[in-house]
């Protein structure tokens, strides 16, 4: 049930989810910076090789316990068992905008009860630390680019967008009202890429539900091809524009956070977006992955998707001014990575 680092001296942060797409590669960013990372994943979204993968990154074992954040009993044993744990990265969470569209309760109770059993199991165990991952899908259609914190949360076309901004209440509720717990929303744009090492990335069971797993399996043959949904936007090429961001700078970005939450004695609680602050069209991202990679992506235009919006990306000086973070990694960095790890699965 658990592996165990010699090294029972380090900073002890417990990673839910941690064998996911950020999850595994923030785990790995802990270990490289002297963290002992404790993952609890249940791996339903996720594969229990990726622990190995891990470990030969690293040379490092994680502490790893397979089970639910659901569940108060099993959670409440691995934080007794493990004492002295500085804080908690909160990745557990079920995932797909679609999905939650048609398992809208599903949804609701996962998202939701999994991260109150995790602050009640921190209370109880007096854990004061916690980095929740959130999404810029709380801002919905923006008013304007690029998106700072500043802006309206709206209401999101869907159940998965939805359980993050009740999430985000939650956690500001807890923190004002018990004023035991420091905690931050991280708001993420769109993490692409994997690991340099092409040992761990993005791992979609079923069809993708993001574009650059679609772009690297039609590239590799088990997409016959990609469709895009829509090419009439208002932007400069007609495109949908994001801000796609490398998931190592993703990962260390929970570094720095947990570092800047640890330096603040008095409970309080921020939210900050992470991501590269410009935004590039799929027409780029597709175009970039070819030429990076010497490949082609059979393509053809579709219909606009319900809820698709024209352009989002972010507005990251608070997170740089505040925590000197920013990122370090390019779009094809991204993309040769991706490409890297999609070769890595035949």
């Amino acid at each position: 049930m658990t592996k165990k680092n010699k090294a029972y001296s380090k900073v002890k942060i417990v990673v839910t989810g941690g064998a996911g797409f950020i999850g595994s590669h923030t785990v790995v960013e802990l270990l490289e910076a002297g963290y002992l990372p404790i993952i609890i994943d249940n791996f339903s979204n996720s594969q229990p090789w990726i622990i190995d993968k891990i470990k030969e990154i690293t040379s490092q074992t994680p502490i790893i316990y397979e089970g639910d954040c659901n569940d108060k009993t099993f959670l409440e044993e691995v934080f007794q068992k493990e004492s002295s744990i500085e804080g908690v990265i909160h990745f557990a969470a079920f995932k797909a905008v679609g999905e939650s569209i048609i398992k809208p309760l599903d949804y609701y109770k996962n998202n939701l009860s999994s991260l109150i059993t995790v602050l009640e199991t921190m209370q109880k165990f007096g854990v004061k630390n916690l980095v929740f991952s959130s999404s810029a899908t709380v801002y919905g259609e923006p008013d304007s680019c690029p998106i700072a914190e500043t802006a309206p949360r709206k209401i999101s076309p869907s159940p998965y967008g939805k359980t993050k901004t009740i999430c985000e209440d939650i956690i500001s509720d807890t923190v004002n009202g018990c004023k035991n717990i420091s905690a931050i929303s991280l708001r993420y744009f769109n993490p692409i890429g994997a690991h340099p090492s092409g040992l761990i990335g993005e791992l979609p069971i079923g069809a993708p539900n993001n574009l650059v797993p679609y772009v690297t399996q039609t590239a590799a043959g088990i997409r016959e091809k990609l469709t895009i949904f829509g090419n009439d936007y208002p932007t400069d090429d007609g495109y949908g524009v994001r801000d796609f961001i490398h998931v190592v700078d993703l990962a260390q970005a929970h570094i720095k956070t947990l570092q800047y939450l640890t330096k603040h004695k008095s409970p309080f609680y921020d939210v900050f977006n992470v991501g590269t602050g410009k935004g590039n069209s799929v027409l780029e991202i597709i175009e970039t992955f070819q030429k990076v990679n010497n490949t082609n992506v059979p393509r053809e235009i579709g219909p606009r998707r319900e809820g698709d919006i024209a352009t989002c990306y972010a507005d990251v000086s608070k997170i740089k001014k505040m925590m000197n973070w920013e990122t370090k990694k390019t779009l094809e960095d991204s993309l040769r990575d991706a490409w890297k790890w999609q070769k890595s699965l035949k």
